[in-house]
């Protein structure tokens, strides 16, 4: 089974049109719809989460002292 995926918009009339499918002419296909909530064509423009999606990448991070334990005060068996 070869699986393609593509967004496009329908038309006013509702009319789809499929181009640049991977398949050949006379091949089988299986056509299933899913509504989209957010249609993706050419002028719709990204949302912030969608433009940066690894928004710690390139940043510094530095541990002091990662082996230093916490909370020891909260251990009842230390008391």
């Amino acid at each position: 089974m070869n699986a393609h995926k593509i967004e496009v918009v329908l038309t006013e009339d509702g009319t789809l049109t499929l181009q640049g499918l991977p398949f050949h002419a006379g091949d089988a296909v299986e056509v299933i719809i899913l509504d989209t909530k957010t249609p993706q064509h050419p002028k719709a423009v990204p949302s912030q989460a969608e433009k940066n999606l690894y928004p710690m990448r390139g940043k510094v991070i530095r541990y002091d002292d990662p082996t230093e334990p916490v909370a020891l005060s909260d251990w009842e068996i230390l008391q």
